[in-house]
């Protein structure tokens, strides 16, 4: 019952598998390979970006992307439960040389146009204040929250009217994808994200992260920018392997697909329970829930693994997340657990 992140999740077999053909003889290091060359024209075309870069990680590819946008003197409005505020160990203002995370809130994690607008509002002291210069969005969010691709347009139309461009958080926008039933492109260049950090590390992968650049005036020095931060792997072609394995004949979104089922399930026997409440609709892999300090006890007892987001005392507000590795047994022996506690 290993619900605590998709980051358990153990390699795809199909990943690994390119990974030790990968292995076969000699190949140019930085990139210059054939795996690499081909794992980029894959993203780009997966996505209609001007440029795609693989990085190590994903808060990496985040710090990089917010730091091409964004000046040390500058902000960038984003979520209070975004990754970037509360999980990255202040990478974005570090690669940033001092930006500023400007913080708004709004339902399941998700960041909506007049949130922008409210925040900019307070921008009136000019020289005294930081520059915002960007708007950072999750999709999925923390919370569990998916943006549709209008969502996401709205937003853009929003950033840029503020002459604020658009970042967009991926780590798990498979499965944001799949809860939508839209292509790539819909949800990123044709929304008007100007930069995504994207990753497959929780869909399948060992280490499968990149940055991809849709807004073309800044695709030219990227390059450079993640030479300098380290992030030029010399031997790219075994990250590189598994963006081709997980991109080519759609196994990321097959995997997502089966992710957000398990999450499906789980969260219809969680609903069904009396003393549980679902903190909102779950449509991607993840579920948060309000649960009885006792029940929480009785989970934990029978080995139920999950993290807790915020204890009140008698209730506990707890995230359930699903993975490509989830098998409907996991799921199954949870809810027999649920239905002996009512």
């Amino acid at each position: 019952m290993q619900f605590a992140s998709d980051n358990t999740a153990p390699v795809h077999p199909r990943v690994m598998d390119a990974i030790m053909a990968a292995n076969d003889g000699p190949a140019m290091p930085y990139g210059e390979d054939e795996l690499t060359q081909r794992a980029e024209a894959l993203l780009r075309d997966t996505f209609g970006a001007a440029d795609a870069l693989i990085v190590t990680t994903g808060t990496v590819a985040n710090a990089l992307a917010l730091s091409a946008l964004v000046p040390p003197f500058g902000g960038v409005i984003c979520h209070r439960e975004a990754h970037i505020q509360t999980d990255e160990c202040g990478a974005p203002e570090f690669f940033t040389s001092g930006a500023k995370l400007l913080l708004a809130d709004g339902p399941e994690g998700r960041l909506m146009p007049e949130a922008i607008d409210g925040v900019m509002a307070g921008f009136v002291h000019g020289i005294h204040q930081v520059k915002p210069a960007a708007v950072s969005i999750t999709n999925a969010t923390e919370m569990g929250g998916i943006y549709t691709p209008a969502e996401v347009a709205a937003v853009a139309d929003g950033a840029h009217a503020h002459g604020l461009r658009l970042h967009m958080d991926g780590a798990r926008l498979a499965n944001a994808l799949v809860a939508t039933g839209v292509p790539a492109r819909a949800m990123t260049a044709e929304a008007g994200v100007d930069i995504l950090s994207f990753g497959l590390t929780k869909t399948g992968a060992m280490l499968a992260e990149a940055v991809l650049v849709f807004d073309a005036t800044l695709a030219g020095e990227f390059g450079r920018r993640r030479k300098r931060a380290g992030q030029l792997v010399s031997k790219m072609r075994f990250l590189a392997a598994q963006f081709i394995a997980l991109l080519e004949d759609d196994l990321w979104l097959e995997l997502a697909a089966h992710a957000n089922a398990m999450a499906a399930r789980l969260a219809a026997g969680l609903k069904a329970h009396a003393g549980v409440l679902l903190a909102h609709e779950v449509r991607g892999n993840t579920i948060f829930a309000w649960l009885p300090k006792a029940l929480h006890e009785r989970l934990r007892e029978a080995g139920a693994v999950y993290y807790v987001w915020r204890d009140e005392g008698e209730r506990l507000l707890v995230r359930f997340v699903t993975s490509w590795a989830t098998r409907p047994e996991e799921v199954e022996a949870l809810l027999k657990v649920l239905a002996r506690t009512r």
